[in-house]
């Protein structure tokens, strides 16, 4: 513990990783500064944790807040947060599994303004699922600070044209800004992933980049398109859209899906709703 920073807290280590849960505990206290310094908290705003797991991140957070949220599914850990946390802060867990949990019951209804500010080192094998949850939210959320596996953050930041640009690509940047912040070697974690995870930021877009006819209609494309991404969209929309209307939105009917950008998306979504209605 380095005792020359004030965020530097002492972390429990008598709790088991539970596969089950997907839990690698972050130790590493100068990964665990240079998180909190990215996220920037403040102590009016209304910050939810994660899976705050054995602390590492909650303390130093409530040590700034004063007050904090988190949500936490093993039991175990909610007993050991709750008695560790009352040095650092008012900590308020509510126990339950982030993939199902209803973030607008934290939304504070007395300030519009005071948009939730999600951080957390998400379980590999269910973050994309909590993070598509969660933009069922994205009205009320002001930014996400997640620690995912480095993958997947490439393909959330990935440009059109390449292999790691899809569905995660496409549904993510039409509703958020991404940015790839700094990778975070196994060995910050205990125990250590066999992979090298990376730290997103997410920040919702103030108005969107255009107008869909219907939101579900453009997810429902995205999936099919890359689904079948070595196709070209002519076989992929051969259903839906002729080859002169695809012609007529400025899109090329032997294009593959990892070729087009999201506005281009947008536009065929648009044209298979008027067909449809």
């Amino acid at each position: 513990m380095s005792s020359s920073n004030n965020h530097s807290v002492e972390k429990n280590s008598d709790h088991k990783a539970r596969k089950r849960f997907g839990q690698n505990f972050l130790h590493d206290q100068n990964i665990i500064d240079k998180i909190i310094r990215a996220v920037n908290p403040k102590s009016s705003q209304n910050v939810i944790e994660i899976g705050p797991g054995q602390g590492a991140l909650t303390y130093p957070l409530l040590q700034t807040l004063g007050q904090l949220n988190a949500v936490e599914i093993d039991r175990d850990l909610i007993k050991i947060l709750n008695q560790q946390s009352t040095q650092y802060g008012e900590l308020t867990i509510h126990e339950g599994d982030a993939l199902k949990f209803n973030f607008s019951q934290l939304i504070d209804t007395s300030n519009k303004d005071k948009k939730l500010r999600l951080v957390g080192n998400l379980p590999y094998n269910i973050s994309t699922p909590i993070i598509f949850h969660l933009l069922e939210f994205i009205d009320n959320i002001y930014d996400m600070h997640f620690m995912l596996q480095k993958e997947v953050v490439e393909r959330m930041a990935a440009e059109p044209n390449s292999k790691t640009y899809g569905r995660l690509s496409i549904m993510l940047q039409w509703y958020c800004d991404v940015e790839y912040l700094f990778d975070i070697p196994p060995g910050a974690f205990n125990p250590p992933p066999k992979v090298t995870s990376s730290l997103v930021r997410l920040i919702p877009k103030t108005k969107p980049l255009a107008v869909l006819n219907d939101s579900k209609q453009f997810a429902c494309l995205v999936n099919k398109a890359f689904q079948q991404r070595r196709k070209t969209l002519r076989n992929i929309l051969k259903n839906y859209l002729k080859e002169d209307q695809i012609k007529s939105l400025g899109i090329s009917p032997t294009a593959r899906p990892e070729t087009l950008n999201l506005l281009e998306f947008a536009a065929l979504s648009n044209a298979i709703s008027t067909e449809i209605l």
